[in-house]
């Protein structure tokens, strides 16, 4: 299979709109082409021990669902791991991509397959994705009235000059009793400030001028973070349990909320893969669910009587791949062998 058919075939499974805009996601690095993949190597993040462990494989791509280029380079030598990294996927023309935060953000992602470990419950997204463009042209929208069809009819010539206009509309109406014109328009952010400009020239018209800020329609059930509500409560005791059934772990951190024990009912529980203490952060629930948190967020959600489990970063995400070896293959029909690593781990031990 071409890779740029690969990449696109994977946008299409999340698109890279969805991901959080400090990330950096998509084809990392790309050997010259043309490039065919054979083999698809899954991680979720990528170490010198998985790239080699993806070059005896014979991976053509490796899909790291952590970036391993994050911070820009500034050079490419052999001086550093993640320098190395690249030295050694172009030399041995593995191409890398990163999808991240995308896959957080989709209704079929690592978040949701992190709130199966709860067992039966509907989930909401904590902080719900926006479309990736709004849905008419332009971000503001400009409304105004006008008697005078004279002096209308010239300020409409010098909008219609203005760049980045659209939707111009004008429509009769009575306001007051009085025959007026209303006059609608969708326009850029530098274009309003054109616009507000000439209106600004008739004290009437800027008085009758109403300006609208556009907003990205919602996605459903698309955003960071979940949060779920169970179909009966449950006990802490079973959550912890189920928990560490799904994510296959002999142990997980835990902190008790103030005035709850391992027997309190637990009926709504938000999560957030990998590092949770932004996305979780003032939202009402019985449990955390996340890999990390820092010591402070942790201390005051206690203290608001909210329970947490801390599963470690990586633990909270990696058996999603399982998962996702299987819809890939589906969606792309067989064509490639896909691979999930097997050296690829939590750096964190209990010793």
């Amino acid at each position: 299979m071409d890779l740029r058919e690969l990449v696109s075939a994977l946008n299409d499974f999340a698109s890279l709109s969805l991901a959080e805009s400090w990330d950096n996601v998509g084809l990392l690095v790309e050997p010259s082409p043309p490039h065919t993949v054979r083999t698809l190597f899954l991680t979720n993040d990528l170490t010198e021990e998985v790239m080699e462990e993806a070059m005896q494989k014979r991976a053509d791509l490796i899909l790291s669902y952590h970036p391993p280029i994050f911070a820009p380079l500034k050079r490419v030598t052999w001086k550093t791991w993640k320098e190395r990294l690249v030295v050694r996927a172009l030399e041995h023309r593995i191409g890398i991509y990163s999808p991240h935060t995308a896959y957080d953000a989709v209704p079929h992602g690592v978040n949701t397959w992190l709130a199966k470990g709860l067992g039966a419950c509907t989930s909401v997204p904590l902080h719900p994705s926006t479309a990736p463009s709004y849905p008419a042209e332009g971000t503001h929208r400009v409304e105004f009235c006008a008697d005078d069809t004279e002096h209308l009819d010239t300020v409409l010539s010098k909008i219609k000059d203005i760049q980045e206009i659209s939707c111009l509309t004008t429509l009769p109406v009575r306001v007051e009793g009085e025959e007026q014109t209303r006059v609608s328009l969708n326009c850029s952010q530098k274009a309003l400030l054109e616009v507000v400009a000439l209106l600004s020239q008739n004290s009437l018209l800027y008085h009758k001028t109403e300006i609208l800020l556009l907003q990205k329609p919602l996605l459903p059930h698309t955003g960071m973070g979940r949060l779920c509500t169970l179909s009966e409560p449950v006990s802490l005791s079973d959550i912890i349990e189920r928990i560490k059934s799904h994510l296959k772990l002999p142990h997980i951190r835990l902190a008790v909320g103030m005035g709850k024990t391992l027997e309190s009912p637990v009926t709504k529980a938000a999560l957030c893969a990998g590092s949770g203490s932004s996305v979780l952060k003032g939202i009402e629930a019985d449990l955390y669910l996340t890999g990390e948190m820092s010591h402070h967020d942790v201390l005051d959600a206690v203290a608001n009587g909210i329970s947490i489990i801390l599963c470690e970063h990586s633990n909270t995400e990696r058996g999603f791949l399982s998962e996702l070896r299987n819809v890939l293959a589906i969606r792309l029909q067989n064509n490639i062998n896909i691979i999930v690593s097997e050296k690829d781990r939590d750096p964190l031990q209990v010793a």
